[in-house]
């Protein structure tokens, strides 16, 4: 093979040993065999002329050209997928279905909100989203696409981190104004009106070893599985609720706390090979990778930003001004 050329298939063979860090659960994703996935890395190595991957017992861990070689390969898969979003140069031609499946959080509040935006884009896809307290299980075809909050370990799907969601408290100004002090820590929210999502509840173990004390602390008032009930009931004043962050730019008339975060929660988009192979689901894949990208909006960044850094409350502001503190931020 010409040292000038690429072979793409081994190229995308290496993303997928590189992200599973096994031959074995990479070919059983590929639905190869083992020796011939083996085979191509080796001949991708031969042609790079760079040993890409380290084999030891734990597997196989990328060296430094093979780190190199992967954010190189993820940019031109990213750049792939856009192609095939875009094919004939009309994305207003790609029909098809395509099923989102998400808790009840991020993805009708933050994917569903802007659904409007992508169906204008792709007026001939059919969208259905299903919203479960469960993960969808993309391998018995529950939906193409799902936003989950553990990373997937199947070797048959792929998944991305889509960013973190964080988790701080809000309350409405008529239930502060009842109050005679406000909380200035977590550990003092059990002087107060708690409301908290059934799924947070689940979450706990994943959360940080402080809020982990705090919900043991606390007797919370309410805890529903509904996000909507949640949301309006802190709204009319019922308490103070345990909400995303980005919550602040949906519900401006919910004022958020003058603390730290409770929980960062990471979370990721998934699906399988054969939704790679549906153009509706590609369309799909990349508009909410773009509703997370940090340098768009700073919620889903790594590192907590309190609302009242990007959505500082200045009398006649104007909506640029605004835009303008996001993106200094971001």
């Amino acid at each position: 093979m010409a040292k000038d050329r690429i072979d793409w298939d081994k190229l995308r063979v290496f993303v997928v040993v590189a992200e599973l860090g096994s031959m074995t659960a990479a070919a059983a994703r590929l639905k190869e065999s083992t020796p011939t996935v083996s085979r191509k890395i080796d001949e991708l190595e031969k042609s790079l002329d760079s040993q890409l991957f380290q084999r030891s017992t734990r597997g196989m861990e990328l060296t430094e050209a093979g780190k190199t070689t992967l954010r190189y390969a993820r940019q031109m898969e990213e750049a792939a997928s856009h192609v095939l979003s875009k094919a004939s140069g009309h994305q207003d031609k790609i029909q098809g279905r395509v099923t989102i499946g998400s808790g009840d959080g991020i993805g009708p509040l933050w994917i569903g909100r802007q659904l409007r935006e992508f169906r204008d884009k792709h007026p001939r896809i059919q969208v259905r989203m299903r919203v479960q307290d469960h993960n969808l299980d993309l391998l018995n075809d529950e939906a193409d696409v799902v936003i989950r909050f553990t990373e997937p370990r199947e070797p048959e799907i792929i998944s991305h981190k889509l960013g973190t969601a964080h988790y701080m408290a809000f309350a409405a100004q008529s239930y502060l104004d009842m109050q005679e002090s406000l909380p200035s820590s977590i550990f003092e929210y059990h002087h107060h009106r708690c409301i908290l999502h059934e799924a947070y509840a689940h979450q706990i173990e994943r959360w940080a070893p402080k809020a982990v004390e705090l919900t043991k602390m606390i007797d919370f008032a309410v805890i529903t599985n509904s996000a909507t009930a949640m949301i309006e009931l802190c709204r009319q004043g019922g308490g103070i609720a345990m909400l995303p962050s980005y919550i602040a730019e949906i519900y401006p008339d919910l004022v958020p706390l003058d603390i730290s975060e409770v929980a960062p929660i990471q979370f990721w988009i998934s699906y399988t090979e054969d939704a790679r192979r549906n153009p509706a689901a590609v369309a799909a894949i990349e508009w909410i990778r773009g509703l997370f990208d940090y340098r768009v909006t700073p919620w889903f960044r790594d590192g907590f930003i309190h609302p009242k850094e990007v959505m500082p409350s200045r009398e006649g502001q104007q909506v640029g001004d605004v835009q303008e503190d996001i993106s200094r931020i971001a």
